[in-house]
């Protein structure tokens, strides 16, 4: 697979020795080159198909460091304690159209300063926590818990019967658009239960002979997610309303006509979702016992 995922190839060295160096780190800041990422809340500026950046703000603003690039020049963002709000598809697609891994240098700042938001207290004591390791944790004075960034494991797959996918609709979906089924793994499950799990809940269908596809950051605000197909033991479908709208099979065919740009029985999912990038893997992939 040689296509970029969406949100993957940042092309930032992620500096982890500066971490835990805390003089190098003030080097960092301290350097004429530094720089910093423009964002107006969660929403980044441009400068042309490349994200915009600044010098670092003279006050002594709390900031995280995102990485090096090939130069050597450190890159930060500022921590503000500001949530953000849900994903944009607007602001997914415009992150798209940018250079290569470019994404994906926003993908993590965005998911690290969600982060800092949302744990500004301990959760094993209650008491308010401070920003160490240059931004990748966040220390309790209190009880010494320390706390750094997690990441939620999603998986999201294609079950296939008979040369056929399993796709299905939220109704949150633009019309006509169907995607993978998807579903965060539980706790004490491996990847492979999590796909039969979520496959067996939301269509009432058994699989069997789980194979990863590929993975990709999800910033939305923090997930992984990990691509899978699965062999379905039947195609009976029984809906779980509460999870989707509907579920339908496709051929291989009206899959690879649909990717084409040909009009077809449902909408792809966008470029940028891993989605779209498990739907291509399977369309181009030669059918079990071929």
């Amino acid at each position: 697979m040689t296509k970029m995922i969406g949100f993957t190839g940042g092309p930032l060295d992620r500096g982890d020795a500066l971490r835990h160096d805390i003089d190098a780190l003030a080097a960092a800041k301290a350097d004429p080159r530094a720089r910093l990422l423009m964002l107006e809340g969660y929403t980044p500026a441009y400068d042309g198909d490349r994200l915009a950046w600044t010098a670092l703000p003279p006050d002594g603003a709390e900031l995280a460091l995102l990485g090096l690039d090939r130069y050597g020049v450190p890159h930060f963002a500022t921590i503000t304690g500001e949530r953000a709000q849900g994903r944009s598809f607007d602001l997914i697609a415009t992150l798209h159209d940018l250079v290569p891994g470019e994404a994906a240098t926003y993908a993590g700042a965005r998911s690290l300063l969600d982060w800092h938001a949302r744990h500004g207290f301990c959760a094993n004591c209650g008491s308010p926590t401070a920003i160490f390791r240059a931004g990748w944790g966040r220390g309790c004075p209190a009880c010494g818990t320390e706390h750094f960034p997690r990441v939620d494991p999603v998986v999201i797959m294609i079950a296939e019967h008979d040369d056929r996918a399993l796709l299905g609709r939220q109704p949150a979906f633009p019309p006509g658009r169907y995607s993978a089924l998807a579903g965060f793994l539980e706790p004490g499950e491996s990847i492979e239960e999590a796909v039969a799990r979520e496959i067996g809940e939301e269509a009432g269908i058994a699989v069997t002979d789980v194979r990863y596809v590929a993975s990709q950051p999800w910033p939305f605000p923090s997930s992984l997610m990990i691509a899978c197909t699965a062999r379905a033991l039947d195609d009976r479908i029984t809906l779980d309303t509460n999870e989707l709208e509907d579920a339908i099979w496709v051929s291989r065919g009206e899959v690879r006509a649909v990717l084409a740009g040909e009009k077809g029985p449902f909408l792809a999912p966008p470029a940028y979702a891993i989605a779209h990038t498990l739907l291509s893997a399977w369309a181009e992939a030669t059918p079990a016992g071929s």
